[in-house]
């Protein structure tokens, strides 16, 4: 019998807007579609988040 791996269509990627950590040593980040409030702090180190744009998979 002969297996091939059927090679997947690339997953489509867009600028969208982020909340990104401040804190260096943290590497958190939301998208800013999903946070409730308006000024967010980070989930992990609870330090401040700044709108920032990132290249992540379109949902």
């Amino acid at each position: 019998m002969y297996f091939t791996k059927r090679s997947k269509e690339p997953t489509p990627v867009a600028h969208t807007s982020v909340w990104m950590c401040c804190e260096e040593a943290c590497s958190g980040w939301m998208r800013e579609d999903y946070s409730f409030a308006k000024k967010p702090t980070c989930p992990l180190c609870s330090s401040m988040m700044e709108k920032k744009m990132k290249m992540i998979p379109v949902l």
